[in-house]
């Protein structure tokens, strides 16, 4: 109990302010809507730029501790996807919407501050290393899959133009690459640009936090509950359950297998919702879980804490 009021529910004190904030009109969705522009577009790139450069990649970078979330990740879609063609009758390009919820766990706003306070800011480099794959992993798959259902892009260079054009349009995809680049140039940035990238990737999550609790108030969970239900069992269970047995099975040191789990843990982010609009489909199911799932991450991320050595 003492970890729930010490580690897990700052996080979602922040985050129940925001909400509160747009609720009772302190804030305006437009605010909103400014503020989760500039996390996204250059807080939180900031973010992954500053800890990508300074990684130590050959010590951070181990497949097995990959191997052990993305597989998670992926069955995660796969499950989602199938579940939803046929178990629920939903078309092809909801199911791959659905899908998607059960792929993309919210590893920037609540794994990393959840990770961080339970275990120090040491313990996130495992973190980073799943975060620097992470958008382009789920990106590529996801779209990939509904250009495939959709069959707008029946030529292979088509389809790769399309997977590549949206995931370099991504300010996350971006400022992972520009760490890369620095990271494994060598070179050594002036201290003055160094001082400027870390006063905004200060900013990126609390304010991240504060803006995430404002757009949930426009998320109603509204119908399609067991198709909610479905998909959240597979985020907040059946991720978490694989990364933890895989971890175990690799013999992970303890710090990776808490990166990968409590990062798989993570109810669905934001960009599950995101992608859902792009296409415009399955945004109610997608809306409806980031809410739904990020309520009950409270009490899921609390029992992983405890599972967890």
């Amino acid at each position: 109990m003492q970890d729930l009021l010490n580690v897990v529910l700052p996080v979602f004190i922040v985050l129940g302010f925001g909400y509160v904030a747009v609720w009772r009109g302190f804030f305006s969705e437009a605010h909103v809507d400014g503020l989760m522009k500039y996390t996204q577009t250059f807080a939180i790139p900031a973010l992954l730029f500053s800890a990508i450069s300074t990684l130590d990649l050959a010590e951070s970078f181990d497949l097995k501790l990959m191997v052990s979330f993305y597989t998670g990740a992926a069955t995660g879609f796969t499950l989602g996807l199938l579940g939803a063609r046929y178990l629920f009758n939903r078309p092809w390009e909801d199911s791959v919407a659905i899908g998607f919820v059960g792929l993309f766990s919210n590893s920037l706003l609540l794994g990393l501050p959840i990770t961080e306070r339970a275990y120090g800011h040491e313990a996130l480099a495992g973190n980073y290393a799943i975060i620097s794959i992470h958008s382009p992993f789920c990106y590529m798959l996801g779209i990939t899959a509904m250009e495939i259902a959709r069959a707008k892009s029946r030529s292979p260079v088509l389809l790769v133009r399309q997977v590549a054009r949206a995931m370099f349009r991504n300010a996350l995809v971006v400022g992972l690459i520009l760490g890369f680049a620095v990271n494994l140039s060598g070179f050594d940035m002036p201290a003055p640009l160094t001082a400027a990238v870390d006063l905004l990737k200060r900013s990126a999550l609390p304010a991240a936090l504060f803006g995430l609790g404002g757009v949930l108030v426009r998320y109603r969970p509204e119908g399609d509950g067991k198709v909610i239900a479905y998909v959240l069992s597979l985020s907040l269970l059946v991720h978490p359950l694989i990364a933890w047995g895989l971890t175990r099975q690799f013999d992970l040191p303890i710090a990776s297998q808490r990166s990968a789990v409590m990062t798989a843990a993570m109810a669905p982010g934001v960009n599950a919702y995101v992608f859902a609009n792009m296409y415009g489909v399955g945004k109610r199911v997608a809306a409806s879980s980031v809410l739904v799932g990020t309520a009950l991450c409270i009490v899921t991320a609390w029992i992983w804490l405890q599972l967890l050595p």
